[in-house]
């Protein structure tokens, strides 16, 4: 019984929020009434004394059954009697649940200046490659040619929607629990506004029975782990593959890659492959916090103490992998002429269908003349800027001699000029918008990000 209800393994991580609540309580109960001026000094400094030893490297002993039972030890060695009194009107279920707000706040604090890292590399790169062209794929089959900076932002916004969503789940963790009791709330005057403001929440939980059993907060920050996750796989995934020497678009850097133990030719994106294996992991992780939520009946249950053990794990595993992407994306080096090279003539079908449109023909019509066109490249292995005049005459009559402009790569880019598009003037507006969205909070923000509430 002792090893399976001990969890301070676990929970050791949250004993500077415990502390910080603690002294908060202490200073409540005076405010109450409960504990004298002097008592309640003497177990605030009690309590700074055992978050130096803690912090010194203090470890737990074989009685220490979480890391609460671990402080209140320690302060009754600190304080001597007063650290009986700290516990009057506090239950370890709103304790634990003030704890785990508390580090799910910084935590997320911490995941957004990671994600930020992240972006900003991207940015960068992006802005070396608004001359590079490459291919844009849809069904992994060559589609249109698109700039490398509007390929590479498009990894960028979906990081700000994941700052979003840390910024939503910080939220939701900044109610305050703590004066719920077990579950029926405290018997003493505390006065919860003042805990509320002194530890920097946000908002009172109004029901003692939700507070002590609410997780949504947890599930929230494992879920923002888990899209983060995805996203950051969605990128790696790319990148592996336009690494790959059937692509030659990219070259791995040898500070985030490995060698092969067998094979001296070998540089294996290795953190960009962990990078894309960490989100299925992290995937379980969500379902598992799901699903224990599911089966729980209302208040407090010991099921709950898992909760922590799926949050840290998300968390921990995206402070590995964000800075090791942003180390392996900020040294690539792009091979623009491989990338211009797989441009063809053949993934400007849809400008040459717009040709049409533009000379009054109908989308549908246009359609069916330029497959025709295609079919014939097929026939024939030739690119559609090598097919003669008389093959375009044939497809449809509308054609005229200036159709081959309309087979230009950067003619298919400038056209695309539309906000969020692929053309010149719209990447270089999408740069700036992605500074904005990266300029600290005094400068101005982009609507698409949230501050964290902190």
């Amino acid at each position: 019984m002792d090893a399976v209800n001990r969890s301070i393994g676990i929970d050791f991580r949250l004993w500077p929020f415990d502390i910080k609540l603690s002294k908060a309580w202490a200073m409540a109960l005076w405010n109450a009434g409960v504990l004298s001026l002097d008592e309640s000094k003497a177990i605030e400094a009690g309590l700074d004394k055992v978050g130096a030893r803690l912090a010194a490297g203090e470890t737990p002993i074989d009685s220490d059954e979480d890391i609460h039972t671990m402080i209140d030890r320690l302060l009754h060695e600190e304080a001597g009697a007063a650290a009986s009194k700290l516990h009057t009107g506090r239950s370890r279920n709103d304790q634990v649940a003030t704890a785990s707000r508390m580090w799910a706040i910084d935590a997320c604090a911490r995941l957004d200046a990671a994600i930020r890292e992240v972006q900003s590399v991207l940015l960068v790169q992006a802005e070396g490659l608004q001359e590079a062209l490459l291919p844009a794929y849809t069904h992994m089959q060559r589609a249109i040619p698109v700039s490398g900076a509007h390929w590479m932002l498009s990894h960028f916004w979906p990081l700000g929607r994941d700052r979003q969503r840390l910024a939503a789940a910080a939220g939701s963790a900044s109610t305050l629990p703590l004066g719920s009791g077990a579950i029926a709330g405290c018997a003493f005057p505390i006065s919860r506004t003042l805990l509320k403001d002194t530890l920097g929440f946000t908002a009172l939980s109004r029901n003692s029975i939700d507070a002590v059993a609410d997780r949504d907060f947890v599930a929230e920050v494992v879920f923002a782990c888990s899209m983060m996750a995805t996203h950051m796989s969605k990128l790696a995934e790319d990148l592996i593959l336009y690494g790959s020497s059937e692509f030659g678009f990219v070259k791995f850097g040898d500070g985030y890659s490995t060698g092969s133990s067998m094979m001296p030719q070998k540089r294996n994106p290795d953190a960009l492959e962990i990078a894309r294996g960490s989100a299925g992991r992290l995937m379980g992780d969500l379902v598992s916090v799901l699903g224990t939520l599911k089966g729980l009946p209302s208040g407090y249950n010991k099921d709950l103490q898992d909760d922590k053990r799926a949050m840290f794990g998300a968390v921990d595993t995206m402070l590995l992998v964000l800075p090791a992407v942003a180390g392996a994306v900020e040294e690539l080096t792009f091979d623009t002429a491989r990338m211009r090279g797989a441009v063809s003539s053949a993934m400007m079908a849809t400008d040459l269908a717009d040709y049409l449109v533009e000379q009054g023909i109908s989308f549908r019509e246009a359609h069916k003349a330029v497959g025709a066109l295609v079919r014939e490249c097929e026939a024939t292995g030739l690119e559609l800027h090598a097919l003669p005049r008389t093959a375009f005459a044939a497809a449809h009559r509308a054609f005229g001699d200036d159709v081959y402009e309309a087979l230009s790569p950067e003619r298919s880019l400038a056209r695309r000029e539309v906000e969020g598009g692929t053309g010149p003037n719209a990447v270089r507006a999408q740069i700036e918008q992605a500074r904005s969205a990266l300029a600290p909070a005094t400068e101005g923000r982009g609507n698409d990000q949230a501050p964290l509430v902190r």
